[in-house]
C-alpha cells in the first residue's frame, strides 16, 4: 500500500496535468444550476424538459472502466451520481477525467438529466470543470477514522464520512432554533451580554482567566450566560429575556462535562420557580417532539418519557434514603465517612462540597423524568428561600441520572444577597476556587429594586442525553491538545 506521501506526491503530478491542459484546479466559483437534493427531487421535470444543467460536487465515489464511468457527487444536501461516456463527451476531457480526477475532488459536471438501465436517476455528462483538485485522500469509505485523537483533529473528514454525525450536528442546530422559537413565541427577548467579566457569577466553577490590556485589568472568561447581568435587565424593566450563547468552566472534562459549551439562560419577571418548573416541562417536551419526533428515550441505560407526570424530588430525603446521611444535621467527619464507605472520590472538605458530592452518588440512580426541589442555601447562593425553611425555591429537571437544567425563585433581598456573598467569599478565601465571586454592584442594583423573578438554564448537555451521545462527541471541534 502507499504511503500518504506518495499517495500525495501522484496527487501534485494530477495537479500539473490539470494546469498543463489549461485547466484551474482552484477557481473561484464553477457552474451550478442548483444542489444535488433539488437534482433528485425534481428529477422527473428536469428530465423531461432535456434541457442542459450544471452541478457540482466532491466526488465520494467512481465506479466503471474504459468507455463509461459513473461518479458519485456530495454536496452536503444530497448524493447524485453522473455518467460519463467516451462518446458523449470531448475525448480529451474524458482521458483528462481519468487521468486527473480522484475520490475527494470536487468537480461541476454539465449535462442532460436521464435514467440508467437500473433505474438510476442520473446525468449524463457533457463538459466537466475542476472545483477543487484535492492532494490528499479520504479515510477508507467503510471504516473511515477509528482513532477518536484522529476523529477530533480532522472533525471534517470524520463529519464527512459518517452520516449520522453529519445530521446529528443539523439537528443540533435545530435544538437551538425550537428552543428560540419556544421562548420567543412566549414573549422572550433575545438578549446579548458580556463574555468578559470582572466578577463571575450564575454558577459554581472555576474561571479561565485573562488580561485586557487598554484597561490593564485582570478579567474572567464567563461561567454562565448573562445571569447576573439578565437579572439587571429585569429592573430596567424588561419583563422576559433569554440568551443563548457560549460560557467556560476551567474545571476538568468527562462525558457530560467540557470546559466550553453553549448555555441558554432565561429570565422571568414576576413569576417563580413553579412557574418555571411549567414552562420548562412544556419546553423540554416540545424540544424532544420537535427535534427527535417523540418523547420517549433510551440514554445511559435509562429509559424515561418526558411527556409524562415529573415527579418532585426532595434534595435533602433523597440522600437520606440513598445514603443514610441527614445533610442538614450531619457534620463534616460524618459525610467524609459515609464517602469513603462508599467508595467515592470527593474534592474539598468544606460542607457545601461534601454535599454536593453525595447528591451526585444518588442522582445517578434517578431515571426521570423529575424535578428535584428543597435544596439547602448553601449550594444555591442565588435562590430565594422557602418561608420559614432552610431550603431555596429551586428546580432542577434531571433525566437518566443527571441534572439537565437548573432554576430558582432569584433572590431579590440585597441584604440576603449581601450575607450570602459575603459566605462564598470566605469559602474562596479559604482556598475553594470554585465558590462564587461576590458581586457588590449587583447587590446595589437590588437595593434599587428587582422585581420576583424566576430565572433557568441548560446547555447541550440536555441534548447530548436526548441523543444519547457523550458531550464531546457533539462538539463540532473539541479542544485537543497539541500534536508532539
Amino acid at each position: 500500500m502507499a504511503s500518504l506521501e506518495e499517495l500525495r506526491a501522484t496527487r501534485l503530478q494530477k495537479l500539473e496535468l490539470l494546469k498543463n491542459a489549461g485547466m484551474n484546479p482552484y477557481p473561484s466559483k464553477v457552474p451550478r444550476s442548483f444542489c444535488l437534493a433539488d437534482a433528485k427531487a425534481n428529477f422527473a421535470e428536469y428530465e423531461k424538459s432535456g434541457k442542459e444543467v450544471s452541478l457540482a460536487g466532491r466526488i465520494m465515489a467512481i465506479r466503471g472502466q474504459g468507455a463509461i464511468l459513473f461518479v458519485v457527487l456530495y454536496d452536503g444536501k444530497g448524493k447524485f451520481q453522473a455518467v460519463f461516456k467516451k462518446d458523449e463527451i470531448d475525448e480529451k476531457l474524458f482521458k483528462l477525467f481519468t487521468d486527473a480526477v480522484d475520490i475527494g475532488d470536487f468537480i461541476s459536471v454539465n449535462g442532460t438529466f436521464f435514467t440508467t438501465q437500473r433505474g438510476e436517476p442520473s446525468l449524463l455528462v457533457s463538459d466537466w470543470n475542476m472545483a477543487t483538485k484535492t492532494l490528499l485522500p479520504l479515510p477508507e469509505k467503510w471504516h473511515g477514522i477509528k482513532d477518536d485523537d484522529e476523529r477530533y483533529r480532522k472533525r471534517y473528514l470524520d463529519m464527512l464520512m459518517n452520516e449520522e454525525l453529519f445530521e446529528l450536528f443539523k439537528k443540533k442546530a435545530k435544538f437551538w432554533d425550537v428552543t428560540r422559537n419556544f421562548l420567543k413565541e412566549r414573549g422572550f427577548l433575545e438578549v446579548e451580554t458580556p463574555t468578559l467579566e470582572l466578577t463571575t457569577g450564575g454558577a459554581e466553577a472555576t474561571p479561565f482567566k485573562t488580561h485586557h490590556n487598554d484597561y490593564d485589568l485582570d478579567v474572567y472568561l464567563r461561567i454562565s450566560v448573562g445571569e447576573l447581568w439578565q437579572k439587571r435587565l429585569m429592573a430596567a424593566g424588561f419583563p422576559k429575556t433569554f440568551e443563548i450563547g457560549r460560557a467556560y468552566r476551567n474545571e476538568g472534562s468527562s462525558p457530560d462535562h467540557l470546559q466550553e459549551f453553549t448555555n441558554m439562560e432565561f429570565y422571568w419577571s414576576f413569576a417563580n420557580y413553579e412557574d418555571g418548573m411549567e414552562l420548562v416541562r412544556d419546553m423540554y417536551i416540545t424540544i424532544a417532539k420537535e427535534v427527535f419526533g417523540k418523547t420517549e428515550f433510551t440514554t445511559r441505560g435509562h429509559t424515561f418519557n418526558l411527556d409524562s407526570q415529573w415527579p418532585k424530588i426532595d434534595f435533602s430525603e433523597e440522600i437520606k434514603k440513598q445514603t443514610g446521611i441527614d445533610i442538614n444535621s450531619a457534620t463534616e467527619k460524618e459525610m467524609i465517612k459515609k464517602l469513603q464507605t462508599l467508595k467515592v472520590e470527593y474534592d474539598g472538605e468544606n460542607k457545601e462540597r461534601l454535599i454536593d458530592t453525595l447528591w451526585k452518588y444518588c442522582r445517578k440512580n434517578i431515571t426521570g423524568p423529575a424535578f428535584v426541589i428543597n435544596h439547602p442555601v448553601i449550594v444555591a447562593p442565588l435562590a430565594k428561600m422557602v418561608n420559614g425553611t432552610r431550603v431555596v425555591q429551586m428546580f432542577q429537571p434531571i433525566i437518566a441520572g443527571s441534572e439537565v437544567g437548573r432554576g430558582y425563585s432569584e433572590l431579590n433581598d440585597p441584604i440576603d444577597q449581601k450575607a450570602r456573598f459575603d459566605a462564598q467569599q470566605k469559602l474562596i478565601d479559604s482556598g475553594d476556587t470554585e465558590a462564587m465571586m461576590a458581586d457588590y454592584e449587583f447587590v446595589e442594583m437590588l437595593e434599587h429594586g428587582m422585581p420576583p423573578t424566576c430565572g433557568f438554564g441548560f446547555g447541550e448537555r440536555f441534548f447530548a442525553f436526548l441523543a444519547d451521545k457523550p458531550l464531546r462527541e457533539l462538539q463540532m471541534f473539541p479542544l485537543m491538545r497539541p500534536k508532539k
